[in-house]
């Protein structure tokens, strides 16, 4: 067995592989000549002080045969002729749930109301273009879901969820980069994902699953309290006693669908602000204590930041940091205004950009004039037609500097932004709820105390940050995982309101397939 230690190492140490070794067979107290193979377990940056650090874990053989750490065998088989499983959405939710399914014995029915990757680029260059917003294939819809061309970033806080590393080994598997398995904060990037997603589809399809495109869940037939058949696209009658429903945190149609048939849903927090943008050697420099106007490490990637802060009653936190990144368009309906952001695998973009969002729930939305099941979704659906008419349409988004944001003053320029179909300076202020806006404002302010520069002319502050969760939870049994009114009906990951992020949802799809599986040995 090989012995498993932890080093702290300055960052020049860890440059050459041979550097790495040396520094174990010191801790260990022996000479180089006797570890065979030395593997990463985890692998961090402490940036905390002047000097930077690199904490690894490892597991070092010694005068034994290596033996991968990460070792992961698949365990896919034909499932051409057995029992049907539905799953709406091919997310990362319904993919994993997919592959679980197969790993069983079961045969997925995938339906998903986007295209395939290669035709989704097509509505996304349009989007960029154009300021045309493509109702079913755009950011949020299409194979993949929103994870796909939103950065890819892997890491998450629900470790009781799941299981993290299966996760990850199996989009290693599918083409990720190994680094994955042991990187704290490991990402792919937007232009690796979209490549590893089909591979995902086709390997389902190779076993026998069937993914059908262009196909939106319209309808649900019930009787008894139970699942008999699944519309798609308004006519298509598919038999079904089994729905995973993984449709995401846009799927507004879905929630209306239930809403509208009685199937109980109900309003949920979730969190609203704005994307605020810097230039990545700004954050670099503050990070990693760079000296005035110099570059990072080579060694190191672009720094970024997460964030918090508690202000006029209500937490302000950073979201979905991209370093070296880019804003992008995320709204799924005409007439409305929402932004993301993403990174691709070298995160060399010139600018770092991050989510800054405030929780608001059922008291905002009733201070709104909204009320119900669906309180939530229509509050978010203002907050982003305010923004589309602030910007002046076709996607173009508001944008004032941070200073500015906070003095509540128009801005006369704008610095360059990553944002392709370009900003229109106005008063994003009046955009968001006044006590969103207070204590966003109050937040840059202390975060700039955290971070030289980053309250100042040179931040761009880009509305509107909305769809950080989805603003509808749909109930589940803890147990079954099934509708509490529904037989057959599962709902999962973030359009439910039991996930946030590609591994989150990827998890709970997982976990959902498992008591479908349950289920299935209970009845035959």
């Amino acid at each position: 067995m090989p012995q498993h230690i932890q080093l702290r190492l300055p960052l020049e140490d860890v440059a050459h592989d041979e550097n790495i070794r040396q520094q174990a067979a010191r801790a260990l107290k022996i000479t180089t000549n006797k570890i065979t193979a030395v593997q990463c377990l985890r692998r961090s940056i402490d940036a905390r002080g002047k000097q930077i650090y690199i904490q690894l874990q490892l597991a070092v053989f010694i005068e034994e045969e290596f033996v991968d750490s990460f070792a992961f065998t698949p365990r896919l088989q034909s499932v051409h002729n057995q029992p049907e499983v539905i799953i709406a959405g091919a997310g990362p939710a319904g993919l994993f749930a997919a592959i679980r399914l197969i790993e069983n014995g079961i045969r997925p029915i995938l339906i998903e109301r986007g295209k395939d990757v290669r035709s989704r680029r097509r509505d996304l260059a349009a989007m960029n273009k154009q300021g045309f917003v493509h109702p079913d294939s755009n950011y949020c819809f299409g194979e993949g879901g929103a994870g796909t061309y939103s950065d890819g970033k892997l890491y998450t806080r629900s470790s009781k969820r799941g299981n993290i590393l299966r996760c990850l080994q199996w989009f290693h598997y599918f083409g990720a980069d190994s680094s994955i398995l042991y990187e704290a904060h490991p990402h792919i990037g937007t232009n690796k994902l979209p490549g590893i997603i089909t591979n995902i589809r086709q390997k389902i399809e190779e076993c026998g699953g069937v993914v059908l495109f262009n196909s939106s869940l319209t309808d649900l037939k019930l009787n008894d309290g139970k699942l008999t058949a699944v519309i798609i696209n308004h006519s298509q009658v598919i038999k079904a006693n089994r729905l995973i429903l993984a449709t995401g945190h846009s799927a507004h149609n879905i929630f209306t669908l239930l809403d509208k048939k009685n199937i109980l849903i109900t309003s949920k927090p979730f969190a609203l602000g704005v994307r605020i943008e810097h230039p990545q050697a700004l954050i670099d420099q503050a990070q990693y204590h760079c000296a005035p106007k110099t570059s990072r490490n080579a060694l190191l990637p672009p720094a970024s930041y997460s964030l918090v802060s508690q202000e006029k009653g209500r937490g302000v936190f950073s979201f979905c940091m991209c370093p070296g990144g880019i804003i992008a368009p995320a709204a799924t309906e005409e007439g409305a205004l929402v932004v993301n952001g993403w990174s691709p695998s070298k995160r060399d973009n010139p600018y770092a950009n991050s989510g800054m969002v405030v929780t608001v729930d059922e008291k905002d939305f009733a201070a709104a004039g909204f009320t119900g099941a669906l309180a939530g979704l229509h509050f978010q659906q203002s907050v982003e037609q305010k923004a589309w008419q602030y910007g002046g349409g076709q996607l173009k988004a508001p944008a004032q500097r941070v200073s500015d944001f906070v003095r509540k003053i128009t801005s006369s320029t704008l610095p360059d932004c990553s944002y392709l179909p370009g900003v229109t300076s106005t008063k994003v202020h009046e955009i968001l709820p006044n006590s969103v806006y207070e204590s966003l404002a109050a937040g840059f302010v202390t975060f700039g105390k955290k971070i030289k520069g980053f309250f100042s002319d040179q931040g761009l502050v880009v509305a509107t940050e909305s769809r950080t969760s989805s603003p509808v939870r749909i109930p589940r049994d803890k147990n079954s995982l099934q509708h509490p009114q529904v037989k057959g009906l599962y709902p999962c990951a973030e359009g439910a309101g039991y996930a946030g992020g590609i591994i989150s949802a990827a998890m709970d799809g997982e976990l959902v397939a498992d008591a479908i599986v349950q289920e299935i040995k209970k009845t035959s």
